[in-house]
């Protein structure tokens, strides 16, 4: 999302901290994960069509250093699905969770393995979202050899996921991660996941944050049609980040409206845009994610959202709103419930 944060997921029922130690034990990481259904391969076109309306959750949730904390409960899963959501995209800081041998921390796995199982349980898709972390825009080499072991050891432990689970090998690549750089770290991380998935789909965006305009810089297999292809949409920022502050040139920035008939016809001529390159190429498209920040009005924020989700439907792609809680917020954790504006924006109720 171009700078950003959050917070949200995990289990019902028990205490969490209970359901995390006892529910799923830590496991050695070369120990496959088990699930209730068997992996077999499908279409990327049709996986994209069953994502069809999605949620970003997860990310910056307190889950991943102290479970006692978590915002993010398992209901919330049930409850993203019968608003009317077919997916989520699980952000996930992994590299944040390695120790000086770029080993992932079991206690780290063991909450992955809970919430995965978990959003599964609730019939979402998943896209495991591989979150970018700063030295991926400042130290390509040294991106390469952690993303190289996150998927080293992530791929073989979810060989078994059914193909409702994508691997999404790295958000927003950016800065020093050009697209020359970018296609050596994205090449390598995929052709570590084939040793242990040869048939799974496997999401890639291009450089420069998956902006619209980067797509041309794209350079994917010919071979490897199981590959799904991501764009991230926040434009116009001066709009979607208004008031943030960790985008230094919007923090002071307010007022500004959006809405305009020229508005809604921008978005869809953008998409007209990727949809031409999805073509050519025959790569279906997810928008992992857009959304607007909530410093801006709730009416402008309604239209936006419903004009960019209905302009990506009507290209055929999938889409996933940024984001669940915190900020640029969908559900609002202290009433327990959705913001209603958002969620009809996002999924309209005569839908």
């Amino acid at each position: 999302m171009l700078g950003k944060r959050i917070f949200a997921p995990v289990l019902g029922g028990i205490a969490l901290c209970a359901a995390l130690t006892h529910a799923v034990p830590a496991m050695a990481d070369d120990t496959p994960v088990s699930f209730s259904e068997g992996f077999t391969p499908i279409d990327p076109a049709d996986q994209v069509a069953a994502m069809h309306r999605g949620m970003n959750v997860l990310g910056y949730d307190p889950i991943w250093f102290d479970p006692a904390h978590a915002r993010f409960k398992a209901e919330h899963f049930a409850k993203i699905k019968a608003a009317g959501f077919d997916s989520i995209r699980l952000v996930v800081h992994g590299l944040r969770h390695m120790d000086a041998q770029d080993t992932l921390d079991p206690a780290f796995l063991a909450t992955l393995d809970t919430m995965l199982q978990a959003a599964l349980a609730s019939g979402l898709s998943v896209s495991l979202d591989l979150h970018y972390s700063n030295e991926c825009g400042t130290d390509p080499a040294s991106c390469q050899e952690k993303v190289d072991a996150f998927w080293r050891q992530i791929a073989p432990r979810y060989k078994n996921a059914p193909n409702r689970v994508a691997f999404e090998l790295l958000n927003e690549p950016h800065g020093f991660l050009d697209a020359k750089a970018w296609d050596g770290v994205y090449r390598s991380a995929l052709a570590i996941v084939r040793q242990t998935n040869p048939t799974r789909n496997v999401i890639v965006g291009p450089a420069g944050w998956s902006s619209i305009d980067q797509l041309a810089s794209l350079d994917l297999p010919e071979d490897d049609r199981h590959i799904i292809v991501t764009v991230h949409y926040y434009w116009p920022m001066t709009f979607t980040h208004q008031g943030a502050s960790w985008v230094k040139q919007f923090t002071d920035l307010h007022d500004v409206k959006w809405g305009s008939q020229a508005e809604y016809l921008k978005v869809s001529t953008d998409f007209d845009g990727v949809k031409a390159w999805a073509d050519a190429h025959h790569r279906p498209i997810f928008l992992g994610e857009f959304g607007a920040y909530d410093r801006s009005d709730i009416e402008s924020r309604m239209r936006y959202d419903y004009g960019v989700a209905r302009a990506a439907e009507a290209h055929g792609f999938a889409w996933a709103y940024w984001q669940f809680d915190s900020d640029f917020i969908a559900y609002d954790m202290k009433t327990d419930d959705w913001v209603q504006p958002i969620l009809y924006a996002l999924v309209p109720p005569h839908d």
